[in-house]
Parts: structure tokens; C-alpha cells; sequence
């Protein structure tokens, strides 16, 4: 039993079948599916990064292109399109997540690496590759069609360059790299290898460039206090150009078909001349801090009939209030468009709800958001109600629902509570491996940040921070208890 647990290649069948349960048993699809299944379509078929608008193919920035780009390449290898092509599409995914585990195993040994020798290390990896293999939150994504696969194994990547460029790892032959080679190459050919990681990221997630800002952060503190400024300068433009390269086409592409410098996709997933609901996302900002409140207002609007009395009690201050916000959706109701002066209404009300409330607005529902998002059972991929009370009343009416929806949220908090665990143990280790862990842990915090001002708070956006969850999860496991801390 031991020699099988202490095995990477039973961990990767293990998550091998894990995948492909998710795959064949619940398939899903969300919102995003058929925006970018249409833009894969259109590109294969037509040759144009288009959506279908009116019945008409019309070019689009809506989302960026990395994935279409996946899509397009699976549409043409198999001939199939669509929902025809889900099963290859998914599969596919399923041996990209198992990469990641790979990298993120490797990361978590790299990590080992910079403060004890080879055997620590090896059982590190070991740990973090069934860590990760058996992550049920990230196996569940290569069975629907999302960016989260992708997203996920590019971040893993690029953590590992950066992490080496950051820090500083003995160099004892496990690595396979020459000292001499170390010293005179490691800097500028890690940084530009997690850039370029980056960049290809952000083809699929936009907000991906936080990890290198995260870098450039750590960096400064590094260099400044060596009195190393143009070097630190340097590093940034050097890291910020290499980042660019993979966008240069799409940059191109969208000045030249759409008339716009966009480099990145619009923040609010707008069409040209659409409407953007700024009073209305500034209304739902005064209130909304759980992801199943989005299909009450935020992913019915402009297409379904919002029922003032479908909405949480919290979302009014008074029965004035409740009146008002009710008096603005009844001609919205009736031909389902929300027009400028309806959403200026919108306005009027949040800013006066954050007037009569400002650390709500801006401490306390953006705090409810980032633990919602952190700390949620994450069965929105499965066909569970995610009801748990009453307890009692829950129990008696699904023994199986409410089982699944409360021992999925008991291992989301044990997988964190491992990580925090385990960046204890490295940061009383020594001064490199802390300078990487800073970099790891001011990404979380920055992308956690971000993600607390995006309209629809979605668990499944900080499951790109679950490679540094897991890594630092799996050095719980290294057993080196008793070694005493290496100095910085």
C-alpha cells in the first residue's frame, strides 16, 4: 500500500479516472458555452472571430481568443462541431488538467527545494501530485467549456520561473542544472520564460498579468533595497514586452476590424454600442455577495422579467426603498431592455445606499465576497441543490444532496487550511523561500482583490489560485519536521 501511494503514476490514473467521471457522468455547460462554441464556429467555418448577433455573424471582443483558438483546433480535428464535439473537447482537457498536476507537483517540490534536501523534496511531490490529481474543484471544470483548464495550467507554469527567479533553490543536482550555468543565465531566462507564460495565459483570462505585477511587487522590495532601480526598471519593461508578444495578433486584429485598441477584452463584455449598466452593477454592488443572487437580477437582465420580490430582503434599506427599485423595473419589465434612464435610476439608489452605508458598500460586502468565493461547497458543475438547512429538514429530504454539498465544503476548507499550514511551515524556513512565498501569496490577495469588484462574484474564479493551494498543501507532507531552518 505504501509503494502505491508513494507512486506519481497511480496518482495521475487515479486522477485520470476522477476526470473522466466528471466527464461522463456530468457533463455541463454554462453561460459562456455558447459564446464561445459560436466564436469557434465562425472562425473554422467563416474565418471570422464573429458571434451570431440578429442573424447576423458579427466580429466580436467579448471574450479572448485562446480558447476559441482551442475550440477551432478540436472542431477541425475531429470534423464536429458544437455539441458533437464534446466528448474529444473534454477529454482533451482532461490529460491538460493532468499536466497541471505535474507542474503543480513540481512547484510544490521546487518550493521544498529551497529550504531542505532531495528526500523532503521527493515526498513533497509526491504528495502534491495525489493532491492535486484527486482536487475534485479542478477536476470537474475539464467537463465543461470553460477557460478554468487552461487558466489553471498556464498559471502552474508560469508560477514555477517565477518562483526560481524570486528565490533560491540549493543547488544539489535534482534540478539538473549546472551552477555555473545557474548563476550566469537563471535571472533573464526565467523571467522571460514566466512572462511569455503569462501572455499566454491572458489569451485565455485577462486578469492573468496580476501574477506578474504580483512578481514586479516582490522585485522592488528586492532590488530597491539593494540599490538596484534600473535594474528593477529593466526587469519590468523586459517582462512587460515579453507578456505582450502573444497579444499582439488579437491587439492587431481589433484595431483593424473593430476600430479599437483593445488589447485585453472589454470589462463588461459589451457589444459596440451597447448600453453598459454601470447604475445597475453599482446598485447590485450595495447588496450582492453570493453567486446564487446573479440569477436573480445580473443574468436575467435584458432578458428576463427581475421580480422585486424574487430579490433578498438585504437588498433594500426600507419599504420605500423596496417600492422604488420596484417603480424602476416595471417598465423595464414590460419590454425587457433596460434604458439609460432606468439605469441612472439604478445610480440614484446606489448612491444612496452607499451614502447612508459607505463601509458596507466597500469593506464589508467585498470581504462577504471574497470568503463567498473562497469558501463555498463549489457544486455548481453537479446537479446538487446546495441546500443544507434546515438541518434536519435537509437531511430527511435528500440524505444524499445535503451529503455531498457539506463534505465538499469540509474539503474546500481542508485543502485551504492544509495551505495555510503549509505557508506557515516554509515562511519559518529561510528568507528565499519566503521571497517566493510573498509573491504567491500577494497574487492570491491581488487577484482575490479584483475579483471582489467584478459583477458576478463566480467560485469558480479563484480556482487559478489553486495551484498555490495545492503547492503549499503538499508541504504538510514533507516530514522534515525536526531539520532545522536553513538561513536566508
Amino acid at each position: 500500500m505504501k509503494r502505491i501511494f508513494s507512486s506519481p503514476g497511480v496518482a495521475l490514473v487515479a486522477g485520470l479516472c476522477l476526470r473522466l467521471f466528471f466527464v461522463l457522468r456530468f457533463p455541463a455547460n454554462s453561460g459562456d458555452t455558447v459564446l464561445y462554441e459560436q466564436m469557434a464556429s465562425n472562425w473554422l467555418l467563416h474565418h471570422v472571430y464573429a458571434m451570431d448577433v440578429g442573424g447576423q455573424i458579427t466580429p466580436v471582443d467579448l471574450r479572448m481568443p485562446g480558447y476559441p483558438i482551442f475550440l477551432a483546433i478540436v472542431y477541425a480535428i475531429t470534423g464536429r462541431t458544437g455539441d458533437a464535439a464534446h466528448l474529444p473537447l473534454m477529454i482533451t482537457q482532461v490529460f491538460v488538467d493532468l499536466a497541471s498536476c505535474v507542474l503543480i507537483a513540481g512547484l510544490a517540490a521546487i518550493l521544498a527545494l529551497m529550504v531542505s534536501d532531495q528526500a523532503p523534496a521527493r515526498r513533497v511531490f509526491v504528495a502534491g501530485i495525489w493532491l492535486a490529481a484527486l482536487c475534485p474543484f479542478t477536476a470537474n471544470y475539464t467537463a465543461v467549456t470553460l477557460t478554468e483548464v487552461f487558466a489553471i495550467f498556464f498559471t502552474a507554469a508560469a508560477l514555477i520561473p517565477l518562483c526560481l527567479m524570486i528565490g533560491r533553490t540549493r543547488n544539489n543536482g535534482w534540478l539538473f542544472i549546472k551552477r555555473e550555468w545557474w548563476r550566469a543565465n537563471n535571472y533573464r531566462y526565467l523571467a522571460g520564460s514566466a512572462a511569455l507564460l503569462v501572455g499566454l495565459c491572458t489569451l485565455f483570462r485577462p486578469e492573468s498579468p496580476l501574477l506578474l505585477i504580483a512578481a514586479w511587487i516582490v522585485l522592488a522590495v528586492i532590488l530597491f533595497r539593494q540599490h538596484e532601480a534600473k535594474r528593477w526598471i529593466q526587469t519590468v519593461v523586459g517582462m512587460g514586452l515579453l507578456c505582450a508578444i502573444p497579444l499582439v495578433p488579437w491587439t492587431v486584429r481589433n484595431a483593424i476590424t473593430l476600430h479599437d485598441f483593445q488589447p485585453l477584452a472589454p470589462k463588461y463584455s459589451n457589444l459596440p454600442g451597447e448600453l453598459i449598466p454601470y447604475g445597475f452593477m453599482s446598485w447590485e454592488k450595495t447588496w450582492l455577495y453570493r453567486f446564487r443572487d446573479v440569477y436573480l437580477a445580473a443574468w436575467k437582465l435584458d432578458d428576463e422579467a427581475i421580480q422585486v420580490d424574487d430579490l433578498p430582503a438585504y437588498a433594500f434599506d426600507t419599504t420605500e426603498e423596496k417600492e422604488r427599485v420596484a417603480s424602476i423595473l416595471e417598465p423595464y419589465n414590460n419590454d425587457l431592455t433596460l434604458t439609460a434612464d432606468e439605469d441612472e435610476a439604478f445610480g440614484r439608489v446606489a448612491r444612496e445606499r452607499t451614502a447612508r452605508h459607505p463601509l458596507r458598500t466597500y469593506v464589508w460586502l467585498p470581504v462577504a465576497r471574497a470568503a463567498v468565493m473562497w469558501f463555498t461547497p463549489r457544486i455548481e458543475l453537479i446537479p446538487v441543490s446546495g441546500t443544507v438547512f434546515p438541518l434536519v429538514q435537509s437531511w430527511q429530504d435528500d440524505k444524499v444532496d445535503q451529503g455531498v454539498t457539506v463534505g465538499f465544503f469540509l474539503l474546500n476548507i481542508a485543502y485551504v487550511g492544509l495551505a495555510i499550514a503549509g505557508a506557515i511551515r516554509l515562511w519559518r524556513r529561510s528568507t528565499a523561500v519566503r521571497l517566493a512565498l510573498a509573491v504567491m501569496i500577494l497574487f492570491v490577495v491581488l487577484r482575490t482583490a479584483f475579483l471582489t469588484t467584478i459583477e458576478t462574484p463566480e467560485p469558480r474564479y479563484v480556482l487559478v489560485c489553486f495551484p498555490i493551494v495545492l503547492a503549499l498543501a503538499a508541504q504538510v507532507f514533507s516530514g522534515d519536521d525536526k531539520q532545522p531552518s536553513t538561513p536566508g
